[in-house]
């Protein structure tokens, strides 16, 4: 098994779509709505500019949501303020704001719950009795995030690689890669990148992903930017790629994953996930932990509609009648009989879910 220090080694992050300032406050956002096309960078300086980025999707991805958020809190504390129970309460606004983004992935309101448990408990136990002392620490704690996000994603990619053999294809659905985590590296791509790295021969078939294009914008432009070979398709085909035995396994990322195993993730996920099944071909979930929601059930979990003109157009282009009738869920749901496993940075989920997901969430 390759240790932690060796993956560490072997992978370099070509792309890393968040950069914080230290010395401004700022996060410096990649705008992945203009990708592959034109490489922008969008300065956010508070809460509602970090949140309007979350929403618009310029960031994106449940572990890059989380880290935003978590820097998205400490500009909260960019305003001029020398009150702690001010700032406090510009805090617990923040986190308002921020969770009200994009409400189905669960990693935001895990990553503003921290920072707002971390800052009251800083202020309550005179850890921080000055506004610069708790921006400071909070800014520590954000890092934090980062780095634990990106440790996290290591172990996934070492946990994953043992399911590669050399010359193997995965399928995966949407981008959940270091586009979509902040780090370079990604969840479900992270053993493809981290199989790479070591010498080990894989490759990835991409589907496009209507109606944002994440497939063919972000995962394709990802994967040949870390030189990794990729094979784009359109949604469609997903059914004769698996049937055609072109690929030997399908992994892909998670919004959300219930104590019981029910996956959510983009949509299309459910769809690959039961030809998998019935085609016998593995279907992996990668998620760090802080993913798993113990307390939801299936049918509490809200998923996201977004504007029927994502639909109705590509990239502004009409592609549909007029105000044709649409529904845009951004996310579907796997129910736990289709999925082979779950890979966390904890260790491989096998079923029973609803036995083995809680042991894993509580190491």
């Amino acid at each position: 098994m390759v240790t932690l220090e060796e993956a560490k080694r072997a992978f370099i992050p070509k792309l890393r779509p968040l950069r914080w300032d230290r010395e401004r406050h700022v996060l410096t956002i990649l705008d992945q709505t203009l990708l592959p096309f034109e490489v922008y960078w969008v300065e956010a300086k508070d809460p509602s500019q970090i949140a309007e980025a979350i929403k618009s999707m310029r960031v994106r991805g449940a572990p890059a949501i989380g880290i935003a958020a978590a820097y998205g809190m400490v500009t909260a504390l960019n305003s001029p303020t020398n009150d702690i129970k001010e700032s406090l309460n510009a805090l617990a606004k923040a986190k308002l704001q921020l969770d009200a983004a994009r409400p189905t992935a669960v990693n935001l309101s895990w990553a503003t719950s921290r920072m707002l448990s971390k800052a009251n408990r800083l202020v309550h136990e005179g850890e921080a009795k000055k506004v610069d002392e708790l921006k400071e620490l909070l800014e520590e704690e954000a890092n934090r995030v980062y780095e634990e996000e990106l440790e996290a994603e290591l172990k996934i990619g070492i946990y994953g690689f043992e399911k590669l053999n050399d010359g193997d294809v995965v399928l995966t659905q949407c981008n959940a890669g270091g586009l979509a985590t902040g780090t370079g590296l990604g969840t479900a791509l992270a053993p493809v990148k981290l199989a790479r790295a070591l010498g080990v021969n894989v490759s990835v078939v991409a589907p496009e992903t209507r109606p944002w294009l994440q497939g063919s914008r972000l995962t394709a432009y990802e994967l040949m930017t870390d030189g990794v070979p990729v094979t784009l398709i359109s949604d469609t085909a997903v059914g004769l790629v698996l049937y055609k035995k072109m690929v030997n396994s399908v992994m892909v990322g998670a919004d959300r994953i219930l104590a019981d195993g029910h996956v959510f993730n983009k949509v299309g996920t459910f769809k690959e996930a039961v030809i998998a099944h019935e085609l016998g071909v593995p279907f992996y979930a990668l998620a760090p932990t802080s993913t798993l929601d113990l307390r939801s059930s299936v049918e509490e979990v809200k998923i996201e509609e977004r504007s029927p003109d994502e639909v109705r157009t590509v990239r502004g282009v009409p592609v549909a009648p007029e105000g044709v009738k649409v529904y845009n869920p951004v996310f579907d749901v796997t129910p736990p009989k289709y999925v082979t496993a779950i890979i966390t940075e904890a260790g491989i989920i096998y079923p029973p879910f609803e036995k083995n997901v809680r042991k894993i969430a509580n190491m």
